[in-house]
């Protein structure tokens, strides 16, 4: 079992990363040096989220692997759309 300790942490971390997210937004730095900032905060994001909320963390390795790989699709497929986008 998880500590409440634990989930309070990566609660914090999520929010601060959020709210990094949204300075970046504002802070004037060009397209892609936002848009690659805002990408790495979001998959640590989604790892955090997926590992501890959605218990893949104490699950079988294949099945971390397996979401893993959609992951990394769903990435490629918004690196793709934003490419067309310009």
């Amino acid at each position: 079992m998880v500590s409440t300790k634990l989930y309070t942490a990566i609660y914090v971390v999520l929010f601060v990363s959020a709210t990094i997210q949204v300075l970046v937004e504002f802070a004037g730095l060009s397209y892609w040096l936002a848009f690659g900032v805002i990408m790495v905060l979001s998959a640590a994001k989604a790892v955090l989220v997926a590992a501890y909320f959605q218990h893949l963390r104490f699950e079988p390795r294949s099945l971390t692997y397996l979401v893993g790989i959609g992951l990394a699709a769903a990435l490629a497929l918004t690196l793709a759309a934003s490419y067309s986008l310009l």
